[in-house]
């Protein structure tokens, strides 16, 4: 369908993300305190309407309200994942998801990203798990340069405490942009191998079974609630 002058067909779906890496992490600093009460409901939402935060006040934000409605808008209006340039370079240490949480709980996560309706992201290396970090790396000089430095340093102290007690890496340095130069060689290695095979699998399903059915879920009634620690959700196809 033809996107509408001035608009965009899908964004990021910060919330998606955000949920799950509590859930996934235990992490609460931050804006992931938004998060923290009952990340599974949160996922659940977003699941169902897309965006969890919907106008509720944010404790990030020290109550203002956070986001809008999403209910009206179809599951291919947003773009879920878990990790991406900016919620791991804006990490103050830039860890992967594979460094932060268990391996079969990320499979798990994986297996219900991929096959739900909603466009998902992999970001470069994750699709074999790599464990490599993505730092913030960038080539300013003079006045600009120390500015990025200093500011990235108050953003981690101002809202992630703690996170910068310990500097991280220089965005100006050399060695922070060649940090983050994926080793493919990884691929042929284990628990590598295993992950690639796994999310090939999960594609190949997506492909054959959820993308022929896209067009009619977008229009379709969809529900997603939380039964116990078990998310269920459905997709409902147009009669």
């Amino acid at each position: 369908a033809e996107v509408p002058a001035g608009r965009y067909r899908a964004q990021w779906n910060d919330d998606y993300h955000h949920a799950w890496h509590v859930l996934l992490t235990g992490e609460t600093r931050g804006y992931y305190v938004d998060y923290e009460t009952d990340p599974v409901r949160g996922i659940a939402r977003a699941l169902q309407d897309g965006f969890v935060y919907q106008g509720e006040a944010s404790r990030h934000r020290g109550g203002s309200a956070r986001g809008e409605p999403s209910t009206d808008l179809p599951p291919s209006a947003f773009v879920n994942f878990f990790q991406n340039h900016d919620q791991i370079g804006n990490r103050a240490f830039n860890e992967r998801l594979t460094r932060l949480a268990e391996p079969r709980a990320i499979q798990a996560a994986l297996a219900v990203t991929l096959l739900a309706p909603s466009p998902p992201l992999l970001f470069m290396g994750e699709e074999w798990g790599t464990t490599q970090p993505f730092p913030y790396f960038c080539d300013f000089d003079g006045d600009l340069a120390e500015a990025v430095r200093r500011g990235r340093r108050d953003e981690f102290s101002a809202h992630f405490a703690g996170l910068a007690a310990t500097e991280g890496p220089d965005p100006l340095a050399g060695s922070t942009m060649r940090s983050a130069i994926l080793d493919w060689d990884a691929r042929a290695r284990e628990p590598h191998t295993a992950r690639l095979k796994l999310i090939t699998s999960l594609l190949g399903i997506r492909r054959t079974h959820v993308v022929p059915m896209l067009a009619r879920i977008d229009v379709a009634p969809r529900s997603a609630a939380c039964e116990g620690r078990v998310i269920v959700a459905r997709w409902g196809e147009a009669s």
